[in-house]
């Protein structure tokens, strides 16, 4: 449990840095925190629970896509935790498209990576 609530915060942490630095993202909530944060914990519940399955069912057409596949999961993955934020919490994180979804998951990538080794998680 404690290691699924480091990811959270890593997450967290990630989600901000992406949101601040991309203009087709925006943070939905009072305090916007809050909505980054809730979103931040879908990515994490998706990321733990479903996002194995589905690339190992996705793999053929990853190799056949030289990953171009993985792009198409990860901007997926990033709107089902945005609805659910929405449904559940009414706050959240919106996502401009499928190309901010693309940078999105690449710095949230780049920032979990860099923070994760600070923390020694």
């Amino acid at each position: 449990m404690v290691n699924f609530f480091l990811r959270w915060v890593i997450l967290t942490i990630a989600a901000a840095v992406m949101v601040v630095l991309l203009p087709g993202m925006h943070a939905i909530g009072d305090p916007p925190a809050l909505g980054i944060a809730i979103f931040a914990l879908f990515m994490a519940l998706l990321n733990a629970s479903l996002k194995p399955i589905v690339q190992i069912l996705a793999l053929p057409l990853s190799i056949l896509s030289f990953g171009l596949i993985a792009l198409v999961i990860n901007w997926l993955f990033m709107e089902l935790a945005s609805w659910l934020a929405f449904t559940l919490f009414g706050m959240g994180v919106t996502i401009g498209g499928f190309w901010w979804a693309v940078l999105g998951s690449l710095i949230m990538s780049i920032v979990s990576g860099l923070v994760s080794g600070l923390m020694d998680v």
